[in-house]
């Protein structure tokens, strides 16, 4: 067959193990496609840099437009919202395949690619937006397509995952990691993205989409990074034979025999899970993601979440899927909202509160403590109390740190709750407050 012209927009870190993997490999490829697979070129910014990747540079221009026109497959690496979205429309446009690696965009306007790539009658793949090589979302998108997803959990986040275990393993302070992480690779020299939880937040619309067939995006997700995460918090979670992970939930809610309608929630944040949990064990950089089926039970995907290679290993999987597809004269799965479930606000969702608090030392605040725990209907699982060492200037004397873990209760009387404690007087501050997952 006539070889499919493979066009590449951006030469970063990820392109350019793309562009090495498609030429090295491309002898194989064809054989698994069933048709040669040519790059046809290589869009980038600026021309005449130096780049490390064996290929004719006259493959590289500035010219993406042009570029996207003239491909069968287009693969998307640039990231961002613009000029990648128009590309990739153009692209579908003129009867390409897509491939991206784009998880901001799919989360900011995926359901503008999944339409044009109908109209046009295109596929758009994108395994590599979330969880780098994992595959992960052709089995959500797939496999478990007879099946009905409960609940999607995991770290999703290579860069806070590496940093939170390092505070935890090596008692480092979280600057101190995150400056490890950036001399590493891990993390970005502006590192907003992954500490604040805007990266995690944007996959975990995308998981939520695939897993409950409803539209989700990113403005749909209750975020918290980890920046107010603290050694404290690290020692207190260690103290519960738990660690402190950056989590992406995203759950199906009601439907039950109460007669409570179903919704989603999704959320992404910090929270402490017990050393049993199999996620607890996920160290430095990787990710792993539980899915959780009627059907099919409990499933854990592991691996790479980042990383020029791992990226590039899912990114020609699509590749080849798009590929095949072609030849074959079908297309792959496009878009399944038909659930179109109301996405319920964090307020509605059900989790437990740790909180530490920094209270007078005195008869009575006990009770006090607790007075406001039942006012707001949230029950106490367990209270720990330690009397604060006097400190040589004289403070301290007088004082606890008082720790309360709740059952499960709605957040929004949980954070209600917290707010009247701060409020009490025997209560000198909150000293932390963090969710508890898991069993």
């Amino acid at each position: 067959m006539e070889p499919l012209k493979v066009a590449l927009l951006g030469c970063g870190v990820v392109g350019t193990e793309v562009a090495r993997l498609l030429t090295q490999h491309g002898d194989e490829l064809a054989q698994r496609v069933g048709a040669p697979l040519e790059l046809s070129g290589i869009a980038v910014r600026r021309l005449g840099r130096t780049r490390d990747l064996a290929v004719d540079p006259a493959l590289f221009t500035t010219d993406a437009t042009a570029l996207v026109k003239a491909a069968d497959i287009v693969v998307e690496v640039i990231g961002g919202i613009e000029p990648a979205r128009s590309l990739i429309l153009e692209a579908m446009a003129s009867g390409a395949g897509v491939v991206t690696a784009n998880k901001a965009l799919l989360a900011e306007d995926g359901p503008t690619l999944y339409a044009a790539a109908a109209e046009h009658g295109v596929d758009l793949y994108f395994e590599a937006a979330v969880a780098g090589a994992i595959p992960l979302l052709r089995p959500l998108r797939e496999s478990l397509a007879g099946d009905r997803v409960r609940r999607v959990l995991g770290i999703v986040n290579g860069t806070t995952n590496y940093v939170l275990d390092k505070m935890d393993s090596t008692g480092m302070g979280f600057a101190e990691a995150v400056a490890q992480a950036q001399e590493l690779g891990y993390a970005e020299a502006d590192p907003t993205a992954d500490v604040e939880a805007f990266d995690a937040a944007a996959k975990a619309a995308i998981l939520a989409s695939l897993a409950f067939h409803t539209r989700v995006g990113a403005a749909d997700v209750h975020r918290e990074g980890i920046t107010s995460v603290s050694a404290a918090d690290v020692a207190s979670a260690r103290a519960m034979n738990a660690v402190v992970k950056l989590l992406a939930i995203c759950e199906r809610t009601g439907g039950g025999p109460d007669g409570t309608p179903e919704g989603v929630s999704v959320r992404v944040h910090p929270a402490m899970i017990p050393l049993s949990h199999p996620l607890a064990s996920v160290r430095e950089a990787y990710n792993a993601v539980f899915v959780e089926a009627e059907a099919a039970g409990e499933l854990m995907f592991y691996g790479r979440g980042a990383g020029g290679q791992p990226t590039a290993s899912a990114v020609l999987g699509d590749v080849i899927s798009v590929a095949r597809n072609r030849v074959a004269g079908g297309r792959g799965p496009g878009e399944s909202a038909y659930a179109d479930l109301p996405v319920r606000p964090m307020g509605e969702v059900l989790t437990r509160y740790h909180i530490s608090l920094d209270v007078a030392d005195r008869p009575g605040v006990l009770a006090q403590v607790a007075a406001v725990f039942a006012t707001h209907g949230v029950s106490i699982e367990t209270v720990r109390q330690q009397q604060h060492p006097a400190r040589e200037d004289g403070g301290g004397a007088g004082r606890a740190a008082l720790v309360v873990v709740t059952h499960t209760a709605p957040d929004a009387a949980l954070t209600a709750t917290v707010e009247a404690l701060a409020g009490l007087d025997s209560v000198e501050a909150v000293a932390s407050v963090m969710r508890v997952e898991g069993d």
